[in-house]
């Protein structure tokens, strides 16, 4: 009967290290056979504008510096973050993981041996937004697991509506990326149904994966310690932060592109400081008012959520056959997967941003609803 129990209580944990492990030792397979990623387009190739996706040719010199990833590396830094979640996850009290998380595991494991056997060409071409949809039901399920409720079961539509503004708000950076030029997509396909298709699912996932890595940060109970409250901002000193990301998001498209280019971490921190002192003005969740308060726990959850999704995003990023080359001159010759090194730590400050953006969104939101009630009931009264 011990036994049993002990079996059931270290299932979960036990087969999620055994999927790493698999993930791991897929990825050394193909790191060991490939002498660069599989893709369907050569790199000699890739600077054909429509390879590259919808935005811009690469740049010419850009291929010969993309086989200087250091995966060992790479490997080693997701070892250990998955390892120290893991660590937390496997003490912490939970229930059963729901039918959708194992779901979501199914779908990361099929993709990675169908990518790994190249048996099917949409795995290739589709694996980032196909990787990141079962992670984001495995990581639902994690949190339904330890909490009893999630997004999903609890609050669909917030859910839909995280997928939704997670298309428009990502092409806002599309568009900063259209003149800075940090980023190009190769390997997408040759019909624009299919080219629209990825592109809309794989950006459909980028928020939804924040906030569901953030709830699974928070409910493993990560920066639970709260501190001594803080006296009120005053509506100068916001006004100040918010003018100072103004600044920031301003800057780079206003000075010449060569030097634009080296600022793309001020887009990545400046809509941070101009939006959220509105959620604050306009009494929407905010994390000027939590750290006013003493805590710390939703801001320390985005930064790891960043971090964790950062380095998944670059791990299965490598290795899929349509995927983004970065081609900012910074760290071009030190990368850990794609990314030139240096570049890890905008992920952290952009989950904060994620957070923000859509906080502000539904602040906006009541907002004019707000203002359109009053608007009709003056209307009516007159």
């Amino acid at each position: 009967m011990t036994s049993r129990l002990l079996i059931a209580e270290f299932r979960l944990p036990i087969t999620a290290g055994l999927s790493l492990l698999y993930s791991l030792v897929l990825s050394i397979r193909k790191w060991t056979l490939l002498a660069t990623p599989y893709s369907p387009l050569p790199l000699s190739h890739i600077t054909n504008p429509r390879a590259c996706g919808m935005l811009f040719s690469l740049p010419r010199g850009c291929a010969s510096v993309t086989d200087q990833n250091h995966v060992e590396i790479g490997i080693m830094l997701l070892a250990g973050t998955a390892g120290f979640v893991a660590r937390r996850f496997l003490y912490h009290p939970r229930s059963r993981l729901p039918f959708w998380g194992w779901v979501g595991l199914g779908i990361i494991l099929l993709a990675e041996l169908l990518l790994a056997a190249r048996a099917v060409w949409w795995v290739s071409t589709f694996f980032t937004p196909i990787v990141w949809t079962g992670y984001i039901l495995l990581a639902d399920g994690l949190v339904a697991s330890l909490k009893g409720q999630s997004r999903l079961s609890s609050s669909p539509r917030t859910f839909a509506a995280l997928a939704f503004w997670s298309v428009p708000l990502w092409l806002v950076f599309e568009a900063y990326n259209l003149r800075l030029r940090n980023w190009v997509y190769v390997g997408m396909p040759s019909s624009s149904a299919l080219d629209t298709f990825g592109y809309v699912w794989a950006f459909a996932t980028i928020w939804p994966a924040i906030y569901e890595t953030a709830d699974l940060v928070e409910a493993l109970g990560f920066f639970e310690v709260n501190h001594r409250p803080r006296a009120p901002s005053t509506p100068a000193h916001r006004a100040l932060i918010a003018l100072s990301g103004l600044i920031l998001v301003a800057v780079p498209l206003l000075v010449p592109v060569r030097i634009g280019g080296y600022l793309f971490g001020a887009v990545w921190v400046g809509f941070v400081l101009l939006l959220d002192p509105l959620n604050y003005q306009w009494r929407g969740a905010s994390l000027l008012r939590e750290l006013e308060a003493g805590s710390h726990a939703k801001l320390g959850a985005l930064l790891l959520a960043g971090w964790i999704c950062g380095i998944l995003w670059e791990f299965w990023n490598y290795w899929a056959g349509a995927r983004w080359l970065y081609i900012f001159s910074i760290g071009q010759s030190w990368k850990i997967f794609q990314m030139p090194a240096p570049g890890f730590l905008g992920f952290p400050p952009f989950a904060v941003e994620c957070w923000v953006m859509f906080e502000f969104l539904r602040t906006l939101k009541r907002q004019l609803g707000g203002t359109t009630q009053v608007w009709l009931t003056r209307r009516a009264a007159a």
